[in-house]
């Protein structure tokens, strides 16, 4: 391929999960990409700079090759960034992350997984079921596989699996042929200021569903059922769940000294036994969506089952990231009340009795206000909190970053929860090095930059042993 005909393009955020994801299926197609950021690249990013993809920290009209035929920006780059200014200037088109997904997914059939909780895990499931039936031609998720670090890859077969999030709705960009809709919550407050425009969203994504397709929706969730039953399409609509109502159910379901087990269960007959790798019940609900949707797509039972017991999960959900003089490490994205409830609930089945401190940096102001009192009711599970300041992404805020902390903190107390709010992440490592001792066990929870603490806090007492 001469350099006329290979494709390139500059991404504009590329050190987003999302962006990075896509990056990773355009190189595996020998595209050219640029790309840049205004943080510094991370370790992932770090694999596509390695690839050969050029990335720039910091935006500015110098970083666009002179040779790009094409800008793809992710959902937070506003169209008066520096970059963009000077692709409309060059007359190149540009696409949102979404519709450069939506087009590659046009050349193949389109495997969609949305909603509120566990689309990454479930994705990732889903599309590593497919890979081993030679059935993946690509993937993109927000998260990277622990085994190998991706999280985007390309297949050789015809079915290209997204994680679809509903951020500015830009899941509308897909037209899948199988779509399967998980729990669905309030989080997006700044797309979707009440739960009756979240729903119609999601039932304009369910609505995209193709006529020869599949729609796969969690019936233990009422928004999600609801979106099944409103939506207009010709699709076969299939539930899945722990109700005796639900098409596919977990049967059986018991905890393992390395994960979990269930069985599966298609209207009330036996499909298979399935070996989890992974702790909690969400994690038995995210198989059961993965299962359930490649078994309506016609993979064999038995692939199914051996793609999950093979599945190592995903980076910062409920990851073991370490152990240092007795204590233990574990990190999650968690950034919303039921998956910070369900996490440190999961946590305490593994941990026993030992001291769970919980690091939680909540994300986004206006998330952490319209959901305080969640918020200060889902830290049950933990023994002691500490607070950072909330991580304000695409949000102009001030002061109010440690104020709602501060908030947060007097309301989890206030639920016998100890808790304390901290000006920095340096603080909350300073104190961890103080008080921690072993047989502790420290959890870094959010979607920010959080999972740093436990990194800098092992570097600390590493530095601290090697002085003594």
């Amino acid at each position: 391929m001469d350099d006329h005909s290979q494709p390139s393009a500059h991404l504009v955020g590329a050190c987003g999960a999302g962006m990075k994801a896509l990056a990773e299926v355009l190189l595996d197609a020998d595209w050219s990409l640029s790309g840049s950021d205004l943080l510094p690249a991370s370790a992932g990013a770090q694999t596509l700079i390695r690839r050969g993809m050029v990335i720039h920290q910091g935006h500015s009209k110098e970083n666009l090759p002179p040779s790009t035929d094409r800008l793809i920006y992710s959902p937070a780059i506003p169209a008066n960034n520096s970059e963009r200014i000077e692709a409309a200037r060059r007359h190149l088109p540009q696409f949102s992350y979404g519709q450069m997904i939506g087009q590659l997914m046009a050349a193949s059939t389109g495997v969609c997984i949305a909603g509120t909780h566990g689309k990454s895990t479930t994705t990732a499931m889903t599309a590593c079921i497919l890979d081993r039936a030679r059935r993946l031609s690509a993937v993109v998720m927000g998260a990277e596989l622990c085994d190998g670090g991706r999280s985007g890859w390309s297949g050789s077969g015809d079915l290209f699996v997204a994680e679809s999030c509903e951020f500015q709705q830009s899941f509308l960009d897909f037209k899948p042929k199988y779509t399967a809709i998980l729990s669905i919550e309030p989080d997006h407050f700044d797309c979707y200021p009440s739960l009756d425009s979240l729903t119609s969203a999601f039932c304009d994504f369910a609505g995209g569903t193709s006529a020869d397709g599949v729609l796969l929706v969690n019936n233990d969730c009422d928004v999600s059922a609801t979106v099944s039953s409103q939506v207009s399409i010709q699709s076969k609509r299939v539930s899945f769940g722990s109700k005796t109502t639900a098409d596919w159910m977990a049967v059986d379901c018991r905890p393992t000294t390395s994960g979990s087990r269930f069985g599966l269960s298609h209207q009330g007959k036996s499909i298979t036994d399935v070996e989890l790798g992974l702790f909690g019940r969400h994690n038995m609900m995210n198989a059961l969506a993965a299962a359930a949707l490649c078994c309506e797509i016609g993979i064999a039972p038995e692939i199914v089952r051996e793609a999950l017991a093979r599945f190592r999960g995903i980076r910062r959900r409920f990851e073991f990231v370490g152990e240092w003089n007795g204590v233990t490490f574990f990190d999650d994205y968690a950034h919303h009340p039921t998956a910070v409830k369900v996490t440190l609930e999961t946590l305490r089945q593994v941990v026993g009795n030992r001291r769970i401190r919980c690091v939680f940096q909540p994300h986004q102001v206006r998330r952490t206000v319209e959901l305080m009192d969640e918020f200060a009711a889902s830290f049950s599970a933990a023994d002691e909190v500490l607070l950072a300041p909330v991580f304000a992404a695409r949000e102009s805020t001030g002061e109010q970053p440690v104020l709602v902390s501060r908030e947060l903190a007097g309301r989890i107390s206030s639920n016998g929860v100890a808790a304390r709010a901290f000006a920095s992440l340096d603080q909350i490592v300073s104190t961890l090095d103080d008080a921690s001792c072993p047989g502790d066990v420290i959890v870094t929870m959010g979607a920010g930059d959080i999972d740093r603490i436990h990194h800098e806090f092992i570097r600390r007492v590493q530095s601290d042993s090697s002085a003594g």
